[in-house]
């Protein structure tokens, strides 16, 4: 069987050995930064590449990657920070995400 998030061999199990392992460790230090986190991943003995595979997989279709999770997060953090009602989802920052809009703030728009 493959490994559901990353493709590679899992035996007969929906994860293969590395994502169990980052997926432990994404859910034991969720909500704990960013920097924490990719340093507890390099720490974990994974591979970069698998790491990178990893952050771009999909736990649940059409719900938004691992790092969309991560980002959704990360704006609840900041929301309920500024006393705002949290509201950001994976699959809210997978649209936002798509639509790239985000990435042209900083140019002048075309005319």
């Amino acid at each position: 069987m493959r490994c559901r998030l990353c493709g590679e061999s899992a035996g007969l199990r929906l994860r293969c050995v590395d994502c169990r392992r980052l997926w432990t460790i994404w859910q034991s230090h969720r909500g704990e930064g960013m920097p924490r986190l990719l340093r507890e991943f390099a720490e974990a003995g994974v591979a970069p590449e698998q790491i990178e595979r990893f952050l771009d997989a999909e736990p649940r279709r059409g719900q938004g990657t691992v790092r969309d999770h991560i980002a959704a997060d990360m704006a609840n953090q900041l929301l309920g920070a500024l006393g705002q009602r949290p509201s950001q989802n994976p699959g809210k920052t997978k649209k936002l995400r798509e639509i790239g809009a985000w990435r042209n703030y900083d140019q002048r728009p075309e005319e």
